[in-house]
């Protein structure tokens, strides 16, 4: 018998008992759909993640503060210092920008709105192309802002709104953070969220009004005023390397420390993508291996539905033998039926799996991504599920002695 034949025979076999068929192949659709969700939940979120660190600039390097023991009789080094941020632009070549945050938190008002705990960012006038917001009304300030200290302030297109309503013109007008009363002199355009914080719901102020009037220190003048992260957007992707040295080499001197005590650290997005995916790739591994656990489940309940039909077809398989099959014709025939199983269900669960996908990712709170590879592996999964659960069945059938399987009633 051909293989032709053979999957005509297996296929009116399944046909006898769609039931029975169905029942059986809903092990592998669900094993088949769990590993294209899992999968597509796991890199969802990566990409979100991604996503939400590229969107903070391009090509940045965030250089953050640590504090670093000196050697013997040596005191330990403070960290980044707001001079540092002069220092990395006048020095380092290569670069488009350089910005620097210290946020803290006030009520403001204007006229009867009061809002409680708004972030006030302080930075630099950089901090626009560092970060890719656009200004819609008025401007950002710029460094005679910044070095005089003026009392000026950018809101973000929520606060402004809350603030003034669509009607009113904030540009010019005074508004109270704290205690302290500063000119709106620009309102951004919408930013929304972006790794978890919303740039519209912040208004932004030179950093030398913070450190001034909201985050005064004693120890500025000595120590110099503390600064948490400083990033710098380099000009040329490539050329990255060059000027993270470059800053590398330059803090060293400045904080007088050594390469071995440094009171910084210096990341890309990259290296903060790479240690995101190293967490996903893990968790999307043991996602893949527990949906995987659904496919042997189907694939002993097909062992098992054809344990039986080796059994119900015993006499069947004893006029075969009769009539000239041969027991690899036999096996083969079982096998396929095995095979046919599995591959319908693979194919069914494939569909389940990627409409599920989609279902999720509109409704359930959560962004997936259906990854091609996922449905190439779990077709193939289901496919040498159908072999290797096939197998014992299809040989057991091959192995009936013609006598006794004729016997058989």
């Amino acid at each position: 018998m051909n293989l032709v034949e053979t999957i005509k025979v297996a296929w009116n076999s399944l046909k006898g008992n769609k039931s029975r068929s169905v029942l059986t192949m809903l092990g592998v659709i669900i094993g088949v759909a769990a590993v294209i969700v899992m999968i597509a939940v796991s890199a969802g979120t990566e990409a979100t993640i991604s996503e939400a660190i590229n969107g903070l600039g391009s090509n940045l390097i965030f250089i953050t503060g640590s504090m670093a023991r000196g050697g013997p009789g040596q005191a330990s080094s403070g960290g980044l210092v707001y001079d540092d941020v002069a220092a990395i632009r006048e020095n380092v070549s290569g670069i488009d920008g350089v910005s620097v945050e210290q946020s803290t938190s006030e009520t403001i008002k204007f006229g009867n709105v009061s809002l409680e705990s708004i972030t006030i960012i302080g930075t630099t006038p950089d901090y626009t192309s560092v970060r890719e917001l656009e200004v819609a009304e008025g401007r950002f300030f710029n460094d005679t802002d910044l070095d005089r200290t003026q009392k000026v302030v950018v809101l973000g297109s929520t606060i402004a709104n809350e603030l003034f309503g669509e009607d009113e013109n904030p540009i010019g007008q005074k508004i109270t953070v704290g205690d302290t009363k500063l000119t709106v002199i620009g309102v951004l355009a919408d930013k929304g969220y972006v790794s978890g914080t919303n740039y519209d719901e912040q208004i932004y102020t030179p950093i030398s009004v913070v450190f001034q009037k909201f985050m005064p220190s004693m120890f500025a003048r000595v120590m110099g005023d503390q600064v948490r992260m400083i990033f710098v957007s380099a000009a040329d992707k490539n050329n990255m390397d060059n000027v993270i040295l470059q800053i590398e080499l330059l803090l060293v001197q400045r904080h007088d420390v050594t390469m071995d005590t440094e009171d910084f650290q210096i990341q890309t997005q990259e290296d903060i993508i790479a240690t995101q995916e190293s967490t996903t790739e893990s968790f999307r591994s043991l996602l893949a291996w527990v949906a995987g656990v659904s496919l042997i489940v189907g694939g002993i309940g097909i062992m098992n539905i054809m344990l039986v039909s080796v059994t119900e077809r015993t006499r069947e398989i004893g006029l075969r033998q009769a009539v000239g099959a041969a027991p690899n014709d036999i096996r083969l025939q079982f096998l396929v039926e095995a095979l046919m199983l599995s591959l319908i269900g693979g194919v069914l669960g494939i569909i389940v799996g990627v409409g599920g996908s989609y279902l999720f990712g509109q409704f359930g709170g959560m962004r997936t991504v259906v990854v091609p590879s996922s449905i190439v592996l779990s077709f193939v999964s289901a496919a040498a599920v159908g072999i290797f659960f096939g197998y014992v069945p299809a040989n057991r059938a091959s192995e009936l002695d013609p006598i006794v399987a004729l016997r058989h009633d």
